[in-house]
């Protein structure tokens, strides 16, 4: 069962583009002075198609769900660590992951299977405690090897029929809020977590 799979996981890597966001991407003219942080990493893929855009004038631009955002912060309060696994390089992913505190960032993969060894030797859990979360056929090497892949609802039909689970929610309308709760209630963690949010924020307000 999806549920027993659940029980065993420590690490939640997502997908971007149609996960974490709707998969739409934006082009927006912004000049700007001097390099951007992922400008070098992308420059290394810019003769190959799908990676990103290496430009001074362009931004390329992907809207999240306020609710995924919630999502990592449960995900840490209730024991997991977090992190992304996309192909396309861009500094607006690279913001949000800095914003969100992820443990994993890995932009420009379009192996992710080898990604997911790198994270293996880095984290010292084994598959059987990795959960990933696609939406396209490019997932499906690292979702073959995860103890638990997870499909959000408009994942492409190759991915649903690999899936162990498939979030109520579509990609960037609060997928990743879907995983991360399905987990953490598998756990036993879930009313603990929220708990512990709630109350972190109600701190901060009566400071």
């Amino acid at each position: 069962m999806s549920t027993d799979r659940a029980k065993k996981i420590k690490v939640v890597l997502f997908d971007v583009d149609g996960v974490l966001t709707d998969g739409t991407i934006w082009l927006f003219p912004a000049p700007a002075e001097g390099l951007r942080s992922t400008d070098a990493h992308a420059e290394r893929y810019q003769d190959s198609a799908g990676y990103g855009i290496v430009s001074q004038s362009m931004i390329e631009a992907k809207g999240f769900h306020a609710h995924d955002g919630t999502a990592i912060s449960l995900a840490r309060l209730g024991g997991l660590k977090t992190g992304i696994v996309t192909k396309r390089i861009s500094e607006t992913v690279a913001l949000r992951a800095r914003d969100l505190h992820l443990d994993y960032v890995y932009q420009g993969a379009a192996n992710k299977s080898d990604v997911l060894d790198k994270i293996l030797a880095e984290s010292g859990v084994h598959e059987d405690a990795i959960a990933y979360v696609g939406d396209d056929v490019i997932d499906l090497p690292i979702m073959e090897r995860c103890g638990l892949a997870i499909a959000v609802a408009n994942a492409r039909p190759q991915v649903k029929a690999m899936a162990h689970y498939q979030t109520p929610s579509a990609g960037g309308e609060g997928a990743a809020r879907d995983a991360v709760e399905y987990i953490l209630q598998a756990q036993g963690t879930l009313e603990k977590a929220i708990a512990a949010y709630v109350s972190a924020r109600t701190s901060i307000r009566e400071q």
